[in-house]
């Protein structure tokens, strides 16, 4: 288990709301592609169901390749951020491919799985017990590189 206490809902909605808008421009790309391919906008149907597909990978690449390559997403990068194995290492493609997906299914039930850190005696959310990683909120470093030590009540809990 990380010595770092977890990360508190309100971070890990603003990271959410900062990583929308680079997926947005991913899923516009995607969506010129589908829309040169087809000669039109893409309405339904199995041409729908696989533009859908598309995106959620485009989603799952950008996050668990983000999370292997630094722990971080650019949306998660301001807020300082990082997620870790439950040991404090780096995890797994398959924890993170798993943390992608019930983050998916919270998101999708209304954030039912977000909003469980609020009841959760370590402040965990579905997608961080699911996947054994957590989200940590790193310290602010000075100029120097010296690591600053963060109020009791801003790093988590």
């Amino acid at each position: 288990m990380s010595d770092r206490p977890s990360t508190l809902l309100g971070w890990r909605l603003l990271a959410l709301l900062y990583d929308f808008f680079p997926l947005l421009a991913l899923w516009f790309v995607a969506a010129t592609v589908f829309t040169f391919a087809h000669g039109d906008a893409v309405r339904g149907g199995w041409l729908g169901a696989m533009e859908f597909v598309v995106f959620l990978a485009i989603a799952g690449l950008y996050a668990t390749l983000s999370w292997k390559r630094g722990g971080q997403t650019i949306g998660m990068r301001p807020w300082r951020l990082r997620v870790v194995a439950d040991d404090g290492g780096a995890p797994e493609f398959s924890r993170l491919w798993r943390r992608f997906g019930m983050g998916c299914l919270s998101l999708a039930i209304g954030g039912l799985g977000f909003w469980w850190a609020w009841f959760d005696r370590d402040r965990l959310t579905w997608h961080d017990r699911a996947s054994a990683t957590r989200l940590v909120r790193l310290p602010k470093t000075g100029r120097a590189g010296n690591s600053l030590p963060l109020p009791s009540g801003n790093g988590g809990g």
